[in-house]
């Protein structure tokens, strides 16, 4: 199975880029740049792969332009790589620490679940975890009752998996990282690793989204929230239902 590798980096962020290219080379690890999306360039007129009544509803609060621009950002990368002869593709932000065995590693997570459409190699948190099986290397791969995990920074993903996504996620109703996960929603066959097999790098605390006050910002309180309070305890169900099949 040929497997790509493809690096969502803003224009702006050049010495990211630099920094992860010369990595890069370092480990002969090819990289395909895919130029992301700006979310505070996207006009107003432009935006109609965003549900904002939808988005408010889901998630308790008004989305964030960095946000609609990540969306867009990892929506191009899957098409670029449906474009190539790549099997799977491993899709990253530019703010990981590249690793010399991350192709090897994701062909062994490929033969350990064969069916797999969807691993995410990189979370913040793996609570609940229900091991579903192991690589020969020893990475764990499973699912998680508790959600959602946070980051889209590093995933694999297949042919199959991609058509899937851009199918189902064509409007935005959720962060992308949010979105990424809920296999049971997008009928992607999604996995996790318990431990991630990439890390992130010493300049991820510069977040080219937006900043922990600026969700705080956001973030509906009280009545204007109970819509979201149900949604959330269906969609926690899911889960729960999704990781122990």
């Amino acid at each position: 199975m040929k497997i790509g590798a493809y690096v969502i980096n803003l224009n702006r962020s050049i010495a990211r880029w630099e920094g992860l290219s010369r990595r890069a080379n370092s480990l002969a690890l090819d990289v395909v740049r895919i130029s992301g999306v700006d979310g505070s360039q996207i006009q107003p007129h432009d935006k109609a792969d965003i549900n904002k009544r939808q988005f408010f509803l889901r998630n308790g609060r008004n989305y964030l332009s960095g946000e609609h621009g990540c969306y867009r950002s990892h929506v191009k990368a899957l098409t670029e790589f449906l474009d190539s002869s790549n099997d799977a593709a491993i899709i990253m932000e530019d703010d990981v620490e590249l690793q010399a065995d991350l192709i090897e590693r994701a062909e062994a997570v490929l033969a350990a679940v064969p069916k797999a459409e969807l691993v995410k190699l990189l979370n913040h948190r793996s609570k609940g975890f229900v091991q579903k099986a192991t690589t020969k290397f020893g990475d764990a791969i499973g699912r998680c009752i508790h959600g959602p995990q946070g980051s889209a920074a590093c995933y694999l993903v297949t042919r199959s998996g991609a058509k899937k996504l851009l199918r189902t996620m064509t409007v935005m109703v959720y962060p992308f990282d949010v979105a990424l996960e809920r296999g049971w929603s997008t009928e992607v066959n999604t996995f996790t690793v318990k431990n991630n097999l990439i890390e992130l790098g010493p300049n991820s605390h510069e977040t080219a989204i937006a900043t922990k006050l600026d969700y705080r910002r956001q973030k509906f309180k009280g009545i204007r929230r109970s819509v979201t309070h149900l949604l959330r305890a269906a969609d926690y169900a899911r889960r729960v239902q999704y990781s122990l099949w």
